[in-house]
């Protein structure tokens, strides 16, 4: 058997063995579909690669070849890019408020997404105490309360006090996370005008600044949290995707995918 064939069965059983586990702990979503995909392929190629290779060898088959890597290509250029831009633009100081988006909760409690965006607003918020924390999010599905809601507690319980903190609670998307909060801020007397930091995961940050800006504020710093390394794959494939389609329609209420944002 070919080393490349074997590289590919070790690939096929490894990613079946992290689906399956996936699939029990973790809700749907973009990311994860793309990772089932990429295990249906390994193992459609390990079973099949013979009469794969045969097809590949030339004519249309080539062609469809090339394309496929030259598509794999361009994906790895984007998690380069995700990669790359979720360490730019990072907080100077002074920064009036500090925005953590929304990411899912198991019930009520922060999921460990959240729970790094929520550690890392902390540790913003504790270089600069004068500053506003908004915690943003609705209640989506399988949680018992509002995301908002369980961030501004679980803050409060490591010292934020409650006289700083803005719940929004209504939101469904990272464009409505910020506007929403825009709406909050200006009620509390800070102007979009006036320098905020927003906080999500690293590989988000990009596509939360450029929101950020969309809803109108015009200066604009992200705080890059952690991620799990169970979390790599699947977050960085989707935010690629995302990517793609947010240079394409800008607005997530905008294009063909709108419908389904909040779910995937």
């Amino acid at each position: 058997m070919p080393l490349k064939i074997i590289v590919v069965w070790v690939l096929a059983v490894f990613f079946l063995g992290d689906s399956i586990l996936r699939s029990l702990r973790s809700n749907f979503n973009f990311g994860l579909l793309l990772v089932y995909l990429i295990t249906g392929g390994l193992w459609v190629y390990a079973l099949f690669y013979r009469p794969i290779d045969a097809f590949c060898a030339a004519g249309a088959g080539r062609v469809l070849k090339i394309l496929f890597f030259c598509g794999i290509g361009v994906l790895a250029a984007l998690v380069a890019f995700v990669v790359a831009s979720g360490y730019a633009q990072q907080p100077t100081g002074g920064e009036r408020a500090i925005i953590v988006l929304g990411a899912g909760l198991r019930r009520d409690t922060p999921s460990d997404l959240l729970r790094r965006r929520l550690d890392a607003a902390f540790d913003a918020w504790s270089r600069d105490r004068q500053a506003l924390v908004v915690v943003t999010g609705g209640q989506g599905r399988g949680e018992t309360i509002p995301e908002g809601v369980a961030m501004a507690r679980y803050l409060q319980q490591k010292g934020v006090p409650e006289s700083q903190i803005l719940v929004e609670q209504k939101s469904t998307s990272t464009e409505e996370n910020l506007l929403f909060a825009r709406e909050l801020l200006a009620a509390r007397g800070v102007d979009a005008g006036q320098p905020v930091a927003v906080v999500s995961n690293a590989f988000h940050c990009y596509r939360a600044r450029g929101y950020a800006r969309l809803v109108g504020f015009e200066e604009v710093r992200s705080v890059p949290a952690s991620i799990g390394a169970n979390s790599v794959l699947p977050c960085y494939l989707r935010e690629a995707f995302a990517v793609l389609y947010y240079w394409v329609f800008k607005s997530s209420r905008a294009g063909w995918m709108a419908r389904f944002v909040g779910t995937l």
